[in-house]
């Protein structure tokens, strides 16, 4: 079946089966392979794309639940948040193995675009979706923070 998509700003035409996950015509199809597999049941966070904005798990998300959306994918981020999210990232040398990072960081611009000046418990709260099996969530926190004042200065 013919969809019609908005993908990173961009109106893109493409043939899926009804029902395929927006994870795998993204990476597949549209070969944006920075969204990541990793669970396949949306408990792990590292499919997360914005769909209208907000962070959405991308592999349990059908292809036609998207359509007449805005769908955003880690490159497609461009916008102040984005860039205060990614310089805290560097700063804080958040990466370890870095599998979970794209969506990680699709869910901390969500986080900050919803509440600039989240507490920790928020963070935590808000994060608590995606999982770094590295372990760095303390300093995924602290850049959340560091961009957090990047985005009050």
């Amino acid at each position: 079946m013919e969809y019609q998509l908005k993908i990173n700003g961009q109106a893109r035409s493409l043939n899926a089966e009804p029902g395929t996950p927006l994870l795998w015509v993204i990476r597949d199809e549209l070969e944006l392979t920075g969204t990541k597999f990793g669970c396949g049941i949306a408990t792990c966070g590292a499919c997360t794309v914005h769909l209208n904005g907000s962070p959405t798990r991308s592999c349990v998300t059908p292809i036609e639940a998207a359509v007449g959306s805005a769908i955003t994918t880690i490159e497609g981020l461009n916008d102040p948040v984005a860039t205060a999210v990614q310089t805290a990232w560097r700063e804080k040398d958040v990466v370890q193995c870095g599998y979970c990072q794209s969506g990680q960081i699709m869910s901390a611009v969500g986080l900050l675009r919803q509440n600039p000046k989240p507490t920790d418990e928020q963070i935590d709260s808000f994060m608590s979706g995606n999982v770094c099996r590295c372990a760095t969530y303390v300093r995924i926190k602290d850049a959340i923070k560091l961009a957090s004042g990047k985005l009050e200065a």
